[in-house]
């Protein structure tokens, strides 16, 4: 039947106490039998397979688990993948730095999933959060790559993720730390299903509210993408987010106030990625972006998330765009443009810039350690 407004509720509370049982077996066979290190290897191999590939090398469990982990969403079609495309040929740079920071951002929201990944925050590295916001990144960036959708790339990048998930959920059920009561399983269906809407509709509302054009044949497009991402992460059917954006947007309207709120966890990640992301930008042009980001999250979930304010806040909104004010916001960036009439968007230029410092977080993905492949550890607090 699918999710709907009028199940959403009891079928997220369900969905709050499954993980993903078989990438769940998997990764726990690999931590008892001390086999993390080959573990941490077969990432940079599942990033090579594509359809079909002999899989007769790698160890038979290994081999079972890809080759059942590889297969399409039950009902996609050519037309699904042809919307995707559509969606990414005219929004890629600008939907991919999105969901870098709007999208991690309300990820953080979720007082579990910000829990979940403060506590594992090592499996950054000891250097911070680089790797694990650089390979999000690339993650999104992926989903826009040309025949990502039909050469096996994609669905194996997700693959990935799938099982650091898994890895995640079994460091926190070796630590004893976990409040299962409180919050269910760690990085659970629940938490799965509603990062997609976050990273989905959130993103679209963002997009719109920057004054991007959305085509109702493009949301549609990037809500199928997220679809085929949401399956590959090992989300059961009946909790797949729906290709239909109107129906996503209404239950994720329906359902974020329940879910997002302000933790002290939460203010932790935002500021960790916020500084993160400073270094890739010029000071002018970072705190023009910090405001978008705000204005583009709305002060409501800004403020939740400890988004600082700023003067350049002013610029937030378009009906101020005659206002004197902008004309100086990050030592000129707006440029004498912004003045020419009230009602310009003054996003839109610091949105074609922050699209390009992405890039150079993407770099960083591709030469951090001179390893791009995520981490599974062996224990929550392991620091390597």
């Amino acid at each position: 039947m699918g999710l709907t407004t009028a199940t959403i509720a009891a079928e997220l509370e369900a969905a709050s106490k499954v993980g993903d049982p078989k990438a769940d077996q998997l990764v726990s066979d690999l931590i008892d039998n001390k086999e993390i290190d080959g573990v941490n290897a077969l990432f940079r191999t599942i990033g090579t397979l594509r359809p079909g590939q002999d899989l007769s090398e790698l160890p038979p469990r290994l081999a079972e688990f890809l080759k059942e982990a590889a297969a399409a969403p039950p009902d996609w079609s050519e037309a699904d993948v042809k919307a995707a495309e559509g969606f990414f040929a005219r929004h890629h740079g600008e939907a991919t730095m999105l969901q870098g920071t709007v999208g991690l951002i309300g990820t953080y929201l979720s007082p579990a999933g910000a829990f979940a990944l403060r506590s594992t925050g090592r499996l950054g590295g000891v250097e911070g959060p680089g790797r694990r916001l650089s390979q999000s990144s690339l993650l999104f960036l992926d989903m826009g790559n040309k025949n990502a959708m039909r050469d096996g790339t994609l669905a194996a990048n997700v693959t990935k993720v799938r099982l650091v998930h898994a890895s995640v959920r079994q460091l926190h059920k070796k630590s004893g730390e976990w409040d299962y009561a409180k919050w269910g399983e760690p990085v659970s269906q629940k938490y799965t299903t509603g990062a997609a809407c976050v990273f989905s509709t959130q993103i679209v509302q963002a997009m719109k509210r920057l004054g991007i054009d959305v085509a109702k044949d493009d949301a549609k497009g990037f809500m199928c993408a997220w679809h085929y991402v949401n399956h590959y992460l090992g989300t059961p059917e009946k909790w797949l987010l729906p290709k239909d954006p109107d129906l996503v947007e209404a239950l994720w309207n329906q359902e974020r106030d329940k879910e997002w709120k302000k933790t002290d966890d939460g203010v932790f990640m935002t500021k960790q990625a916020i500084d993160f992301y400073k270094k890739f930008y010029p000071p002018g042009v970072h705190d023009a972006f910090v405001a978008m980001v705000r204005y583009a999250l709305t002060d409501k979930y800004a403020d939740m998330a400890g988004l600082p304010k700023s003067v350049l806040d002013a610029a937030a909104k378009p009906i101020a765009a005659g206002h004197e004010m902008i004309s100086g916001i990050g030592a000129g960036l707006l440029g004498d443009g912004a003045k020419k009439a009230v009602g310009v968007n003054p996003y839109k230029e610091i949105l074609g810039i922050a699209s390009k410092g992405f890039n150079e977080v993407q770099k960083f993905a591709l030469t951090h350690d001179q390893d791009n492949q995520p981490q599974m550890h062996q224990e929550l607090h392991d620091n390597r």
